[in-house]
Parts: C-alpha cells; structure tokens; sequence
C-alpha cells in the first residue's frame, strides 16, 4: 500500500513541477483542470484532482436505532488529453480514497488496492467515428457514465446500484450522425465481463458484449448536458435524450457481471451463468428544469441462485432557481427476482443543492425514506462538499 501513495506523490510532485515552470498559473480557472502543452506540440495534458466530504446518518425506524459515519466519499486523480496528435485521447483516472478502492477486497485483483478506475486511449480514426482500448465504463445506463462529480444528488440510485455495468477491459467503437435535427449515437463495446483490474486468468472464458443507442430528437445539449445532472446551463429550448442499451454477459462468474461476489461451489470452483441486462433511459432539461430516469432489468440463462437478477426503475426531477440553489426530488423501486441476491425495495428521496462553481465545487444535502419489506424501514440523511479542481 505504502508504495501506491508513494507513486500518487510522485506524479503530483512532477506535476506541479512541469506547471510551476511551464504553465501560467494566473490564467488557470477554477473546474477546468491544470493544463500543459509540449512546447512541440507533441502531447497536452490536463491534471485534476477532486475529493468528497461525505456525513451520512441512518436511522432504523423499527428499533431507532442511529447509526453515522463522517468519511472521505470519494477521492480521485484525473489525467487526460492527447497524445502525438490530437486524435489520440488517453484518459486516466486513480481512486485514492480507502472507500473508494476498497483495499484488499478479492483474490482475483490480488488482494491490492483496486485503484485504477479507467486506462484508456480513444482515436478518432474518421469524422465522427471513434475507437477505444483499455478499462473504462461500458456504454450502459447513463446515471453511472455521468461522473459522480456531476450528480444532481449525493449519490447515485439504488438502480444503479443493483444493475448498473460499470467498467471492464476491451473495445469500444462508437459513432455519431445526425438525421435533420436529431442526433443518434451509437456505441458497441467487447469485453472480458468479470470487472476492473482482475489480474487472473478469465475464470469461464466467457466474454461480454454491449450496445447502446442514444436519440437526441431536438439536437445537442448545451456543454454536453446530457452526461451531468441539473440543469446549470438553463437549456434555452427543451432538449431531451432517450437511451437504450442491450447487454450480454456470457459465463459470467460474479453475481452482477462485473461487479459482485464471486460465485464458488463447496470445492471452490467457480460456478457461471449468463447474464442479460436491458436498460432504458432518459434525460430532459429546459430553462432550469431538469428530469431524468431510468429502467433496468437482468435475467440469466440459468438457475438465479447467487445472481443478481430483478428489475428497477427510478424517476428524478429538479428545479434550479437563478440562486444556483436547487431543489429535487426522486423515487425508485426494486424488484429481485426469486432467488436472486437482489431484495425488493423502494425509496424516496429530497435532495437540496448549492452549486457554487457548477459541479466543480459545491454543497448537498438529501434525506431518504427506504421501504424494505424483508427487513427494518430506514431514514438515511446525508449530507457532502464536493471540492474539484
């Protein structure tokens, strides 16, 4: 462990070093990330770093008891920019924070800090068109592709939580055109479908297979609007992006593809199924209102016996007032399947936000009433800084 925070204050020691002598620091803005350019042109890198402030209060209200905890949600390193020529684009980005890398938590990373979220080189090959390699998010629902920086509540829902894809190794092809007015992307991801920096051999042979189609029926959203919660840019006509991806997980080993406990027999062998999501969603947003939501379900081939199977579904919507303080509310029900790992659920959820600098550097605060009925009811309040250079 000691020798990844070694290799973190290295690279931000060298960082600062190249900026202090080759970047005016005067002209950098707040949100947008240190950048440095080679003087032969020859590479441009932009570096951040962003962490969260996280209380979190819970309440049972079957017993009433509480129970709280004050933590470092999320911390990250953020390198990115292009190299050689600017159809190349790399992207990293490193999770620092104990919560987020979750030291030593499964064999099959190696016992070691799961610290590398994405590696990856994207090139731009034709107009339009583009290829990418490495680890990062798949294609799949929108509420995980937007960053946790940019969420319009202090976390994302239980949907995602249950069903979402997250990030694995392989391709990605990914191309946009437009029809008149509207914009229709489209993405195929192949990958190993066992998750993020798995070290060991591919358990089942088995692989992962996405796609995804996206329709923008009024054009582009302003800033890329579609991939950040609220709306901070007050869309000056209705914008509106609907979504839908396809996902097939073949032989998969863990209980929700690329993520979740790997699942074993009495001898210890791994036992696989496979595993197929379907999700749909949307984003909306107009003049300060913003709506989104999303539905996923996941099925197997097989037994649902140590798989994570079900449906969910969640809406959200918010206003932002001309204060930069924002209002929002959400709802979202969870439906396991028999014999699923998954339980129903659902939850409401009030969010209140003061966005200072956009997402870059502000407050919120959201209370949640979660109805479980295999177990005690809760009230989760939650309340986080978020401070992005």
């Amino acid at each position: 462990m000691k020798n990844y925070w070694r290799l973190a204050h290295l690279i931000c020691c060298f960082l600062f070093c190249c900026i202090i002598h080759g970047q005016d620091l005067t002209s950098s803005t707040w949100g947008k990330r240190l950048q440095l350019t080679a003087q032969d042109s020859s590479f441009h890198l932009k570096f951040g770093f962003r962490f969260q402030t996280l209380y979190a209060g819970e309440l049972n209200t079957q017993t009433d008891d509480y129970a709280d905890q004050l933590l470092i949600r999320r911390s990250r390193l953020k390198f990115d920019g292009w190299a050689y020529d600017p159809s190349v684009v790399y992207k990293v980005e490193l999770a620092i924070s104990n919560r987020d890398h979750r030291s030593g938590q499964i064999n099959e990373s190696g016992n070691t800090a799961n610290l590398v979220l994405d590696a990856a080189i994207k090139w731009s090959f034709a107009k339009d068109w583009q290829l990418w390699f490495g680890q990062t998010k798949l294609p799949g629902n929108r509420e995980r592709v937007i960053s946790s920086q940019n969420l319009q509540f202090v976390d994302r829902s239980l949907v995602n939580a249950r069903f979402t894809l997250d990030r694995d190794k392989g391709i990605q092809l990914r191309h946009k055109n437009k029809m008149g007015n509207m914009v229709i992307n489209q993405a195929f991801a192949f990958s190993l479908g066992e998750g993020r920096n798995i070290i060991v051999d591919n358990p089942k042979g088995g692989y992962q297979i996405t796609g995804r189609l996206e329709f923008l029926p009024f054009g582009s959203f302003t800033g890329k609007g579609d991939y950040f919660g609220s709306d901070l840019l007050r869309e000056a006509s209705p914008k509106l992006s609907i979504g839908i991806t396809g996902d097939a997980n073949y032989s998969s080993v863990r209980s929700r593809g690329n993520l979740g406990s790997f699942n074993t027999d009495a001898n210890g062998a791994y036992v696989s199924n496979d595993l197929t999501t379907f999700i749909a969603d949307m984003m909306f947003k107009y003049n300060g209102i913003s709506a989104a939501s999303e539905f996923a379900t996941r099925s197997t081939g097989k037994s649902n016996n140590g798989f994570g199977t079900g449906s969910g579904f969640v809406f959200q919507a918010g206003y932002l007032l001309p204060s930069n303080w924002e209002f929002a509310g959400r709802y979202t029900i969870i439906d396991g399947s028999s014999n699923s790992t998954i339980s129903d659920m659902s939850e409401f959820t009030f969010g209140i936000s003061r966005y200072i600098v956009g997402h870059s550097l502000k407050v919120q605060s959201d209370i949640s009433f979660q109805d479980i009925p295999s177990g005690d009811n809760l009230m989760v309040f939650r309340i986080q800084t978020e401070v992005a250079l």
